[in-house]
């Protein structure tokens, strides 16, 4: 994980990201992505390219979303649903992100220190600048902003989509690519991605920095991209693993962070959380010393 402030040497902009490594160097690679993501992503804030070009890249990898206020998403035919007066802030944002994404695939492809062919790791970052909330996000970790309605109760939004490969738009490119998807008999919930001629290497995600075995079968390093304009009713984000999110509801982390007295403890919490469900939900696994 890494938090950085001042990012980009913009002041009140704020980098965080969460990175999930998996397969027999996704450790290594985890921290990899952690280390050079934000400073290619620094410098893309800087200079980048023109918004089409990037634009149409992800309309050719990701469909439709469901937008409500606030929240606007790329859709599949390219076009972008942000329309004020600080329109190119927010489109340097978007495309900084998906083209900093794209260059960290690229790189770690490159390496001559690591196999990425069978590893790799999920990325789920969110950059705030002022009131401008932008996360870009690949896998099955997660982003939820704690939010008031109009009641003025605490309500978690989430702001990802948990890239699994049976999501519908997920599942269709993968078998135009003739990737394969299909639960392993002992865990009938959990879908998988595989080879079209072989049983492996069964990732449980459709979208993932490395693990290059798959990416001509349907698996893509593309991020999903949403623009949050935040309110005074919006008080704070959540970025976490699946491993926080398949023992705990959205409104079960919502409420054990808001009750912290400071952040630490607020994360020192959650993760205390997540290890008691682990035991008690799955008391012969041994997940929870990923936590």
């Amino acid at each position: 994980m890494i938090v950085w402030e001042n990012f980009g040497s913009m002041e009140d902009t704020v980098f965080c990201g969460v990175f999930n490594g998996h397969g027999p160097y996704g450790h290594v690679i985890a921290k990899r992505v952690r280390d050079l993501l934000p400073l290619k992503l620094g410098s893309h804030l800087e200079s980048y390219l023109s918004c089409e070009e990037v634009f149409k890249e992800i309309s050719l990898n990701t469909a439709d979303r469901m937008t409500s206020d606030g929240l606007v998403q790329i859709s599949a035919n390219g076009e972008s649903g942000v329309y004020n007066k600080d329109q190119d802030m927010v489109q340097m944002l978007l495309t900084s992100i998906v083209k900093a994404y794209r260059f960290m695939d690229k790189e770690l492809k490159m390496q001559v220190d690591v196999d990425c062919f069978c590893s790799g790791t999920t990325t789920v970052t969110m950059v705030k600048q002022g009131q401008h909330l932008v996360v870009g996000n690949i896998g099955d970790s997660r982003a939820v902003l704690d939010t008031r309605n109009k009641e003025n109760k605490l309500v978690p939004f989430q702001l990802t989509e948990d890239l699994k490969p049976d999501v519908q738009a997920e599942a269709a490119r993968i078998k135009r690519c003739r990737g394969r998807i299909f639960a392993l008999w002992d865990e009938p919930g959990v879908a998988r991605l595989w080879l079209p001629n072989h049983n492996s290497p069964g990732l449980a995600m459709a979208r993932a920095f490395g693990e290059f075995c798959l990416k001509d079968f349907g698996l893509i390093y593309v991020p999903d991209v949403s623009y949050r304009r935040l309110t005074e009713k919006d008080e704070f984000v959540v970025l976490a693993t699946d491993w926080i999110w398949d023992v705990l509801t959205n409104e079960e982390v919502v409420e054990i962070v808001a009750k912290a007295p400071t952040r630490c403890t607020a994360g020192r919490a959650l993760v205390e959380a997540a290890v008691r469900n682990w035991r008690w939900k799955f008391p012969t696994s041994k997940s929870m010393a990923a936590l």
